[in-house]
């Protein structure tokens, strides 16, 4: 769906329940144009707004996840010095993920590096094939990785490692990365093990995977968790959700639950079963 010009856009397609970001510049490996970085936000944004998604998976296409930025329009994507970070387009997307109600996960193959390991990093879940390759490359250009990026980084795979990342610049391996935790899971076929994962997530309640979501974000950087937590056991037990979950248990069906991320009254096909 996503528009853009021929040399480097971000597309996004919906099938079934599962929003496939793709990001598309095979010439330059996918690499980042400031175009590109600010179609990010608005593929999330319209997905976020669509009933039928509950899983979204960012993935590169031609066999490679993202190069990182594109260095020749390095000016246009974002100032490296600025009292807001909000001005730098690939930090707008990293938020924009990091930010999205709906459980993300990334799908790489091929290089992973730089903008590129920044996107991956702001995923939920990261899976990658055997062949990937992953670095955190400003030490090569003299450039400060910024401050959101780096504390994801730390929360992922602890100071010492980040630490090794940033100041070498080395390219890993998806073994090396899968042992620093940069990576969840290796397989050979990515693909369906995505599809399969994002099958399995979209048949749960989408009210639990978004509390569950919120509620480890808030736990990683050590905000209490309490008042949250009772928000979203409320909403359990008034939006029906709960009660359908032990319905369907009970009657060995599968549940039909009637919660919508979009915050819309639920549609009647969806309450049917309850």
């Amino acid at each position: 769906m996503g528009d853009g010009p021929a040399q480097g856009r971000i597309q996004w397609d919906i099938l079934g329940d599962t929003a496939w970001i793709t990001i598309d510049n095979p010439r330059k490996r996918n690499a980042m144009d400031a175009h590109m970085w600010r179609q990010v936000p608005e593929a999330l944004t319209a997905i976020e707004a669509d009933e039928r998604v509950r899983v979204v998976v960012l993935a590169g296409a031609g066999g490679t996840f993202c190069a990182g930025a594109d260095i020749s329009d390095l000016q246009a994507i974002g100032p490296t010095v600025t009292d807001d970070p909000g001005q730098n387009l690939p930090v707008r997307a990293e938020t924009a993920l990091l930010d999205c109600p709906l459980p993300t996960i990334a799908l790489i193959e091929g290089h992973c590096v730089g903008g590129g390991c920044q996107l991956a990093a702001a995923c939920d879940i990261r899976i990658a094939t055997p062949s990937a390759r992953f670095g955190i490359t400003p030490a090569k250009l003299g450039l400060v990785y910024p401050p959101s990026s780096i504390q994801r980084l730390v929360e992922i795979v602890g100071p010492s490692a980040a630490k090794l990342l940033l100041f070498s610049g080395e390219i890993l391996d998806a073994e090396r990365a899968h042992h620093m935790r940069l990576v969840d899971e290796i397989t050979e076929d990515a693909h369906a093990r995505v599809a399969s994962l994002a099958a399995t997530m979209a048949s749960r309640s989408a009210l639990s995977v978004a509390a569950s979501k919120e509620l480890v974000d808030m736990a990683r950087r050590g905000e209490g968790l309490d008042g949250r937590a009772r928000h979203w056991q409320r909403l359990a037990a008034t939006s029906g959700e709960a009660a359908e979950g032990v319905r369907a248990f009970l009657e060995r069906r599968a549940p039909t639950f009637p919660y919508r991320h979009d915050g819309r009254p639920p549609t009647p096909e969806r309450t049917a079963a309850g």
